[in-house]
Order: C-alpha cells, then sequence, then structure tokens
C-alpha cells in the first residue's frame, strides 16, 4: 500500500555528513507517523528517530544533537541529516512508516563511516 524508497547513503569519513531521503507513494503519507532505523551486523534493529504526522520528534540518546529528522508532506517525503558522523553510526538505515497496527519499510540503504 505506502511504498518507501531510501537514497543518500553512501560512505564517509568520521566527522562527515550525509543526508538520506525517503520517498513515500500514496496520498494518505501525511496521516503516517515516520521514522529511521538502522541495523548493523550481527545487532538489533534500532530506532534512530521518529516524527509525527504533527512534526513531533524523538531521537535516540546515541544520536541527540547530530541527526535532525524532518518531513515535507507536500513532497512525501522524510529526511535524515547526520552530522558529525561517527564509525559507530555505520549500519543500514531504514525508512519506517507506521499507522496503528501497520508497519511499511524501505529497502534500506548503507552508511558507512570509516577512514
Amino acid at each position: 500500500q505506502v511504498q518507501l524508497v531510501e537514497s543518500g547513503g553512501g560512505l564517509v569519513q568520521p566527522g562527515g555528513s550525509l543526508r538520506l531521503s525517503c520517498a513515500a507513494s500514496g496520498s494518505i503519507f501525511r496521516i503516517y507517523d515516520m521514522g529511521w532505523f538502522r541495523q548493523a551486523p550481527g545487532k538489533q534493529r534500532e530506532l534512530v528517530a521518529g516524527i509525527t504526522s504533527g512534526g513531533s520528534t524523538n531521537y535516540a540518546d546515541s544520536v541527540k544533537g547530530r541527526f535532525t529528522i524532518s518531513r515535507d508532506n507536500a513532497k512525501n517525503t522524510v529526511y535524515l541529516q547526520m552530522n558529525s558522523l561517527k564509525p559507530e553510526d555505520t549500519a543500514v538505515y531504514y525508512c519506517n512508516a507506521n499507522l496503528v497496527r501497520i508497519n511499511y519499510w524501505g529497502q534500506g540503504t548503507q552508511v558507512t563511516v570509516s577512514s
């Protein structure tokens, strides 16, 4: 029903920045809560940042002050601005759309912080 496509991942040096984008289909995008999750090999998938349909945000303690989640409902897109990147931020980042019991997931985009 809701299709999500992430982009913007890549390889950056520690201290660098990346901006992830998640493009969503559907005319009801605006009513979904949106989030960015990440998963490193051998680790649990964890919530990085969330933004509600009303614009309220929350962040994992590990990224507070460095990452910013935002949404543009007119463009059906959610963003994750990542600054001051650390090697421990390396993971596959997934976009999520949530409404009550329903969750939709993107395919993921790799973020590697190295060298």
